[in-house]
């Protein structure tokens, strides 16, 4: 039997959870329980906006008590307060807060002020925070309200378009983590490229811990000054987010929820049976009657259509459930969050269930905060070979899905056809993943002097996966074997300690703010293992009894990768940053941080990262001040260096031994063991210099507001395993710090409120960036290197071809193809060779640059309507001015095989005597740009005058409306991840467009 998923352990920590919740509550509840029947006040009153209008949802509460209301549609309310003398506590989201004492007034109305509300947003920085007014970096900042919306599981999806500079792209394939890269690529390592993420102060944090309901706010720390504070770790950008807390004296209970239908948003077009049948015909070609099925008992020929046999509709569904309130000197926090997203193609899955609990408590007059939070998150992903996606395309559609016995239609001989039964595939193939991440953080926070704060915390993190990979013994991709199981298991554990000082002191127009801190942190990874075995008498069991299998001797492997190698790696690091403004318009700040890492070589494990920063606040100076349309402008340069050291651990720098093959000794097969990796004593991090010179303005009262930012980023000591002589070293190569790449680039954003009405309002942002990417260097005096190849796709007659290089004085993702000159007189395809001749047999020194997957301009233009109750977004982006390489186009271009695969539609108009039609070249290169109107919600709040009931949203969302695009290809949003960005290569998961409805309700 197969197991429960949610095993009894995790079941056990969720009851307990439950329970100290609920007594939490209960006790906290007993507590503040007092006998306030005496001294009752009663009040009434109506709030109003600076046009004296009513506001509805306005929160009103008797400031030291829970007691409290929300206005209705006529912004009136009405109270009963302990005593005359209560004082009032007015809040209003978008307004400047007020406390207003009753002084035995019955009736007290109140009229409240908008807020400047880019000034005044608070921005979370590194060990700390400011208001946006004092920010002196470039720092990007998006509100739950400006999320983009849709079937999410990855809170960075949340960013998409949103944020100038970051580009974040993704397949439809629920399981695949987007890529997330913020001002152009700066590393030649794959899978070190991502920012790095802070969730609540928790540097490292994986972000998929968090469920996006839970989220308040997202900034993005983007300049050398803002991400310096966090060192070696900072080079890609940091992402810091903060999640929902409560507040005092407010008890508030959410539940959002929503229900979406997915649907492939489009397909490639192949042939249909009957299309490919002509085809054939019309060039005097026939079917082998095995690849020409008719349906049992007719004469009817069969029209199988793979895509329709793979792929379905989903139904995904999201329910998130929030409990927050407390007292002055208390609060507390609980959210549970389920989502279920089963993919478009059968067989694939993600499920996950999400826990957060956070409690506070202050005391000694608040000089003393206590606070402790939990998260932990349970999640299982179903994937599909990736040999579906390319085989629903090119698998006859002559036919059938299955044989008369129920078997399916497949050639196990693979001389009959050219691909596999992707329904067959599907069935026979099973690689399911489980995962659970735990992380709890304790944090103390002591006043000790006026301005003097102590914050001590401590983390602890914990990731366990078990992936279960099962072939059965009709998998074509196991032949022979009698079913073959994997199992692999390991765990993650992280621990970190930061201890830090923060001084704000005040003397006249004088403030200072100093940092003072220190972080030891030690990760322990690879705590597992892995085997692979085969020979299963019965399938039934799949992978969970590996005892039951008879495998051949020396058939047994077991994993000997990176996620079952046990490996130590420790952090510590020094760091101090100081903040000087004079007369809330001059700004100096500047910050050093000193990292220890065990993952680099004994001569350079310390390394310094420091940044400075300056701004001038000018419409502070007393000649702007008369300019009455000119609320706010100010100036701001900076300067500042870290590091990138992501995806290194202790063994990076070392001399590294290995299994190199087998030899016989005494009648034995024994593992033969040699060094594969030289050590490296002065390897260190990859380091990042960016300088940065932006202007933030604010206009007519708030209405109009943006930044204009330019930087220049340069990083140095790329690392990448150079070529090396084995009179000197062990191993052929050697990991060491050489190249140099660089990013230069302009961001724009512009916000403006476009209509303020009394009923209407419309609101629209925009933004765009530009970035160009070059390669600076890959050689130095010691270490020679000319190009890197990349891209090796492979396919018929293509398996030592390469479709991009590393180049210097180019981009990455510079594309190296044939040129194509069009077909010859017998209608094979002709290719330039390298001397400018015509060839019908190109070589790889036939090979040309054609251009660059790297955007010129990203863009996001976000629209809001307001209209009484209803409210209405509009959300359009785009790239423009990159290349995509359509190598699936290619790879199913294929006329001479038409009689063993199927064919594009695009293939009508080829030759069928075109031997070359599927080389890679730059006819299947193709312009990238694309306009997509990537989410349109139209939502409804219901009015209420229920004291129980704060809010009540619906709505209905649309993601992925359409794309206006000229690639030829399934979507234009190709990766442009690692070294090979902007590759549509046999294995695109179908971008799908979602019908969402869904209901927000506040309590």
């Amino acid at each position: 039997m197969n197991k429960l998923y949610f095993s009894s352990q995790l079941l056990n920590f969720y009851v307990k959870v439950f329970c100290a919740f609920t007594c939490m509550v209960i006790c906290i509840c007993l507590l503040s329980h007092d006998a306030q029947a005496q001294g009752k006040f009663n009040i009434q009153g109506k709030i109003t906006d600076e046009k004296k209008q009513p506001l509805p949802g306005v929160s009103v509460s008797e400031v030291g008590t829970k007691t409290g209301v929300v206005t209705d549609i006529d912004g009136l309310y009405k109270l009963e307060v302990s005593s005359p003398d209560a004082t009032l506590h007015i809040a209003f989201l978008g307004y400047d807060s007020k406390d207003v004492t009753v002084g035995g007034q019955h009736t007290v109305n109140i009229s409240l002020t908008p807020q400047l509300r880019q000034l005044n947003d608070v921005v979370i920085t590194g060990y700390g925070k400011t208001s946006k007014k004092n920010v002196v970096g470039s720092i990007s900042s998006v509100s739950a309200g400006e999320f983009t919306q849709g079937v999410i599981a990855n809170p960075s999806m949340l960013l998409q378009g949103k944020v100038p500079g970051l580009t974040v792209t993704k397949s439809g394939n629920p399981n695949q983590s987007p890529t997330v890269i913020l001002r152009g690529p700066s590393t030649l390592r794959s899978g070190a490229q991502e920012p790095f993420y802070v969730i609540d102060g928790v540097p490292g944090a994986p972000i998929d811990l968090v469920a996006p309901d839970d989220i308040a706010t997202i900034d993005v720390l983007k300049d050398g000054a803002s991400t310096a504070i966090y060192g070696a770790r900072a080079a890609n950008g940091v992402i810091m987010i903060t999640t929902r807390r409560p507040k005092t004296d407010q008890l508030r209970i959410a539940y959002n929820a929503y229900v979406g239908v997915e649907k492939v948003a489009k397909r490639l077009e192949v042939l249909t049976g009957d299309e490919l049948r002509k085809y054939l015909a019309d060039n005097g070609q026939v079917l082998a009657p095995i690849n020409n099925d008719t349906i049992p008992g007719t004469q009817q020929l069969v029209n199988t259509n793979w895509q329709d046999e793979v792929q379905r509709t989903g139904v995904s569904q999201n329910h998130n459930l929030s409990i927050m309130g407390g007292s002055k000197a208390t609060t507390y926090g609980f959210s549970v969050n389920y989502l279920n997203n089963p993919g478009i193609i059968r067989g694939s899955s993600l499920n996950r269930l999400s826990v957060r609990a956070n409690v506070g408590q202050r005391a000694f007059n608040d000089r003393l905060r206590l606070d402790f939070s939990v998260f932990n998150s349970s999640t299982r992903q179903d994937n599909v070979p990736d040999a579906v996606l390319y085989n629903m395309l090119n698998y006859l559609p002559t036919v059938s899905v299955t044989r008369p016995d129920g078997s399916f239609t497949e050639d196990y001989a693979g001389n009959i056809r050219g691909s596999n039964n992707p329904v067959a595939l599907i069935a026979n193939n099973k690689d399911q993943t489980k995962s659970s991440r735990f992380l709890a953080t304790g944090l103390a926070e002591v006043k000790i002097l006026s301005g003097l704060t102590y914050t001590a915390s401590l983390t602890t993190q914990r990731e366990q996966f078990n992936r279960n990979v099962y072939y059965n013994s009709l998998s074509v991709l196991a032949k022979g074997n009698g079913g073959k199981a994997n199992r692999i298991s390991w765990a993650n554990t992280r621990n970190i300690i930061e201890s830090y000082f923060n001084y704000d002191k005040t003397f006249g127009k004088h403030n200072f703010k100093v940092l003072a801190g220190y972080s030891w942190q030690e990760d322990r990874s690879g705590d597992g293992f892995g085997v692979t075995t085969q020979g299963f008498g019965s399938d039934a069991l799949s992978w969970n009894n590996l005892a039951l299998s008879n495998p051949p001797a020396g058939t047994i492997v077991f994993d000997n990768s990176a996620q079952t190698t046990l490996t130590t790696l420790r952090l510590i690091s020094y760091y101090g940053r100081i903040n000087y403004q004079y007369a809330d318009k001059y700004y100096v700040q500047a910050s050093l941080r000193n990292d220890g890492s065990s993952a680099f070589g004994k001569n350079n494990r310390w390394g310094y990262f420091p940044a400075a920063s300056v701004g001038w606040r000018i419409s502070q100076e007393s000649f702007l001040k008369t300019v009455r349309a000119l609320d706010d402008l100010k100036l701001r340069v900076s300067y500042g260096i870290s590091g990138n050291s992501l995806g290194f651990d202790p063994l990076t720098a070392q001399l590294q031994y290995s299994t190199v093959g087998r030899y016989y000794d005494n009648g034995q097969l024994i593992n033969a063991i040699a060094p594969v990796q030289n050590a490296n004593p002065d390897l260190k991090w990859e380091r990042t210099a960016m300088f940065n010179a932006g202007v933030d303005f604010t206009l007519l009262k708030g209405r109009l507001s943006g930044a204009i930012d330019y930087y220049d980023k340069q990083t140095s000591d790329l690392i990448w395993n150079y070529p090396v002589s084995t009179t000197q070293y062990i191993a052929t190569t050697l990991l060491a710090n050489v190249g140099k790449v660089s990013n230069k680039g302009i961001e724009v954003v512009l916000n403006a409120d476009v209509i303020r009405g009394t009923n209407f309002t419309w609101r629209t942002t925009i933004n765009a960036s530009h970035n160009t990417n070059k390669i600076s260097s890959l050689a130095n005096d010691q270490f020679t290197l000319k190009d890197i190849p990349t891209a090796i796709l492979g396919g018929k007659g293509q398996s030592g071809n390469w479709s991009q290089k590393i180049l210097e004085g180019q981009p990455i993702g510079t594309f190296t193809l044939f040129h194509y000159l069009g077909k010859d007189k017998d209608g094979i395809s002709t290719y330039q060779k390298a001397d400018g001749s015509v060839t019908t047999s190109p070589s790889t020194a036939d090979l040309m640059v054609a251009g660059s997957a790297q955007p010129k301009i990203n863009y996001g233009w976000s629209n809001t309507f307001l209209y009484k109750g209803f409210d209405l977004t509009v959300f359009i982006r785009g790239v423009a001015g990159n290349k995509i390489l359509n190598a699936t186009l290619a790879a199913i271009n294929t006329p001479t095989d038409a009689k063993m695969t199927n064919i594009a539609k695009f293939t009508l108009g080829e030759s069928y005597n075109d031997k070359n039609s599927f080389l890679i070249s730059d006819r299947f290169l193709e312009n990238g740009s694309y306009l997509r109107m990537d989410n349109l919600t139209l939502g409804y709040t219901f009015k209420t005058k229920s004291q129980y009931i704060q809010s009540i949203r619906v709505y209905g969302n649309v993601n992925n409306v359409f794309t206006i695009t000229s690639y030829r290809g399934i979507d234009p949003e190709i990766d442009l991840g690692g070294l090979t960005p902007g590759i549509d290569v046999r294995n695109y998961y179908p971008k799908t467009r979602s019908f969402i409805f869904g209901v927000n309700a506040t309590f």
